[in-house]
């Protein structure tokens, strides 16, 4: 129930962020002086509004890879509650039980390797951040930071092979504002 009322605050804080951001980019709070000439002050509000589009870009791209784990974390725990209720349910069998039980162990698992993975190819590879998406036996990795080359795309993907033993690896690179 924690995880849903901070998941719920970080969404609401971001909301807040983006409509005060762009209430402040559409509103002019600046007042004229008498010591100021016309294009000073448009050339001052212009530089203004390029500087928060820029910061407002940037934290953006930042808490993009931040909102897809909140995403998956949040899809996990819908998944791991309804196993939970279908553990506590008595109208199971012991096998129905089992496999409810074995589902949330590799849910819990799964979770865990993609966070050691993630950490492993900043740390190792030295990429600003990592985002690692399991599906299945399909696996999706997006780094950010560093050019993008075949040769970085085999390290990250021999790197899981290594740790998930799958061999459907996707990677893309994020750079600047999109991802390749």
């Amino acid at each position: 129930m924690m995880l849903k009322k901070q998941t719920v605050w970080l969404l609401t804080m971001l909301s807040l962020v983006v409509v005060l951001s762009v209430y402040y980019l559409n509103s002019d709070f600046s007042e004229p002086t008498e010591w100021m000439d016309a294009s000073e002050e448009m050339n001052e509000d212009e530089e203004t509004t390029d500087e928060i589009t820029t910061i407002i870009t940037e934290m953006t791209r930042d808490e993009a890879f931040e909102a897809i784990r909140m995403q998956l974390q949040d899809e996990r725990s819908r998944q791991i509650e309804q196993l939970e209720e279908t553990l506590a349910s008595t109208d199971l069998t012991a096998e129905e039980r089992s496999e409810a039980k074995d589902e949330m162990e590799r849910l819990h698992a799964m979770a865990e390797k993609e966070q050691l993975l993630e950490t492993l190819i900043i740390n190792t590879l030295g990429y600003e951040d990592a985002l690692v998406r399991t599906e299945g036996q399909e696996v999706s990795v997006t780094v950010k930071g560093g050019e993008p080359s075949k040769t970085k795309a085999n390290e990250i993907i021999q790197l899981v092979k290594k740790e998930l033993n799958t061999t459907f690896v996707t990677v893309a690179f994020q750079t600047g504002n999109e991802t390749k």
